[in-house]
């Protein structure tokens, strides 16, 4: 059993250096390799992990969540800037969660370092990428709400039918952590998108200052009424996002800003 599974094991860590493949919206694409294999191999070294390990058929609430949730832990649009490779490892438990190491100047870096004809430009792309992020967060959610409830509604049922066996109990237990797992996975990602769109705003605003930060800036506050909603765990409420502060108005930099007057004699 363990040489099966070191076999295992390397084939699968050979294949995770290849990012799971992503279509349209940013949803991943289906394939033998990400779908079957390695999924198969992480839990297998999960279970030798000691780690709750389900094999209850997925229901379709739970395919939806994984498939809406995929694109806020990878970033293919800033060549890997949320290391999707190390996220493909972690999303099929071949490898431990790794996300806890992220430091949030690898979006800046990417976007300094991306070559492009005005600087205003780099403006224009996180305004882009923050907008992306928030017209897709709300089914996000939704899907998660649905997966809560999926949970819910097993639990009621093995509650209310006394004949199923442990097994199945331990089943449900097991599936259970392993979605609520993965939700935490998505706020932490949510998380650090935003802090790493806040960063690389304030480093733009010091390196190219230019009034189109403003914008930028105002995309930012509705991420965070998203940001909000999800650390709270408030998945199911409805709603815009807008309105999920109860009234409260996030200030926005620019309000808080102390401007230099300095007058810089003209030579």
């Amino acid at each position: 059993m363990a040489g099966a599974v070191a076999l295992v094991t390397m084939a699968a860590l050979l294949a995770g250096c290849v990012a799971r493949p992503v279509g349209d919206f940013g949803r991943a694409q289906p394939g033998v390799l990400h779908d079957q294999v390695m999924p198969y191999a992480g839990d297998l070294i999960a279970t030798s992990r000691k780690e709750p390990v389900s094999n209850l058929n997925q229901t379709d609430q739970e395919r939806e969540m994984h498939d809406r949730t995929w694109r806020f832990l990878v970033a293919p649009h800033s060549r890997d800037w949320m290391f999707d490779s190390s996220v493909e490892l972690q999303r099929t438990r071949i490898g431990r969660a790794r996300d806890h190491q992220f430091t949030t100047e690898r979006y800046y870096n990417w976007l300094r370092t991306t070559t492009y004809q005005s600087s205003t430009t780099r403006y224009s792309t996180v305004g882009r990428h923050i907008l992306a992020d928030v017209d897709t967060v709300p089914k996000t959610f939704q899907s998660i709400c649905a997966v809560l409830e999926v949970d819910r509604q097993r639990r009621v049922a093995l509650a209310e039918l006394g004949s199923i066996e442990q097994s199945v109990a331990d089943n449900v237990a097991a599936r259970r952590t392993e979605n609520q797992w993965h939700i935490d996975w998505f706020v932490r990602a949510l998380n650090y998108r935003y802090d790493s769109y806040a960063y690389a705003l304030d480093h733009l605003l010091v390196e190219t200052p230019h009034e189109q930060s403003m914008a930028v800036d105002e995309n930012l506050r509705r991420l965070k009424a998203w940001v909000d909603r999800a650390n709270r765990g408030d998945f199911c409420s409805g709603g815009a996002g807008g309105g999920a502060g109860g009234g409260v108005t996030i200030p926005s930099r620019f309000q808080t800003m102390v401007y230099d007057r300095e007058v810089v004699p003209q030579k």
